[in-house]
């Protein structure tokens, strides 16, 4: 019988989304819970794909990325945030936005550094810090509103500051940042060597008119700056796992240093694909009007139950408080509704180190109408 050495993620067990999707079909429920639309992306898109590959495009790609798809990502940067990256040089094409992370940190964080998080927090984030010797400083945004108290933050940096891990607009709340909060990051970082990792996968997905402040807006941000986006997010097609960094050349270097021994590149005809598909901005300029029509069917629908709407500034997905339906904790309450109601949501407290309850659980809107509409009426029973 082998004995394990001790395991480097004692406290890690599988995620929140794998247990509640697997309820939700265990129970034939309506999966509200992991983030993935149950629709299909372009066909246009999927035709490229076909096409690369009858072309003969299956061998690998270039460490970096096809540098086609490089070319396209820099200039729908310059174009909507007039920042400039050089495609070559500055961004890498990554294996979907968990692994650009993954690498960004195993990068650059070592033993005893410090990591300041912002929760409700993805659940990629901690663990990773973890995983390399770093250690996790938190500070908890709470419902309803899901502000960030900077002068707490402040509070938060030492000497051992490694590297801060923004996520832009948030999932799960669907915050986004204003210029405020910009400009107070700027003052923390401003003369020291602080490094930031922002996840912006859901940079498109911004709401009623506002604008997505990418890190990248802000030269004294950029200089230090990793930031991360997704073409799941983008194009609908989050099993493609295709995403991408881009950072200063200095700081690209040594994360490719990296990602070469992690999956060295990304599959090939899907980077040309994509590359082709880009030279539309059509493509992804509607992205915010498309979610916001769906964010405001479940809105509209919902508004007939007991729930809570909360805020929802970006990202699909919309966040409700169900104190008035029920006492029971949320992942409780959201077992509950999965089981007895056939909806299945992601409770908020997955994305909280000390589990906090605040009734407040979270679903997808990146679904058909008509599976809004069905899970709208299974919770209008409530």
């Amino acid at each position: 019988m082998i004995h394990l050495p001790s395991s480097k993620l004692p406290n890690v067990g599988t995620t929140i989304f794998t247990q509640m999707s697997q309820l939700a079909n265990q129970h034939q429920a309506i999966n509200l819970s992991q983030g993935f639309p149950d629709f299909e992306t372009d066909s246009k898109l999927l035709n490229l794909a076909d096409d690369f590959i009858k072309k003969g495009f299956n061998q690998y790609a270039p460490l970096g990325g096809v540098i086609g798809l490089k070319e396209e990502i820099a200039r729908k940067i310059e174009n909507s945030h007039c920042a400039v990256y050089h495609p070559e040089s500055e961004i890498t094409i990554t294996a979907g936005g968990t692994q650009a992370i993954f690498t960004a940190i195993a990068t650059f964080v070592q033993k005893d550094d410090e990591v300041i998080i912002f929760e409700p927090a993805y659940d990629c984030y901690e663990p990773t810090v973890e995983l390399f010797g770093g250690i996790v400083k938190r500070f908890q945004m709470k419902a309803p509103d899901y502000e960030i108290n900077w002068n707490a933050v402040r509070n938060l940096v030492s000497e051992k500051t490694k590297m801060i891990i923004l996520n832009n607009p948030n999932n799960p709340s669907g915050k986004i940042f204003k210029e405020n909060d910009i400009q107070e990051l700027i003052k923390i970082v401003k003369d020291t060597n602080i490094l930031i990792l922002s996840d912006e996968v859901y940079e498109n997905i911004v709401f009623d008119g506002n604008q997505h402040l990418s890190i990248c807006k802000y030269p004294e941000l950029k200089e230090r700056s990793l930031l991360v986006a997704s073409f799941g997010k983008l194009f609908h097609i989050t099993g493609w796992k295709i995403g991408y960094c881009a950072a200063p050349k200095v700081l690209t270097e040594e994360f490719r240093k990296v990602h070469q021994f992690n999956v060295f590149c990304v599959n090939t005809p899907l980077q040309m694909a994509l590359a082709e598909y880009m030279k539309n901005d059509e493509h992804y300029n509607q992205l915010n009007r498309f979610f916001q029509e769906k964010r405001d069917f479940l809105r509209q629908g919902l508004k007939q139950t007991s729930f809570e709407l909360l805020d929802c500034e970006g990202t699909y997905f919309q966040a409700l408080k169900y104190d008035k339906i029920s006492d029971k904790n949320d992942f409780d309450f959201a077992t509950e509704l999965t089981v007895n109601h056939k909806v299945a949501s992601i409770p908020f407290s997955a994305f909280y180190k000390d589990k906090l309850n605040e009734n407040v659980i979270r679903l997808c809107f990146a679904k058909k109408n008509e599976t809004l509409e069905k899970a709208i009426e299974n919770l209008a029973k409530l």
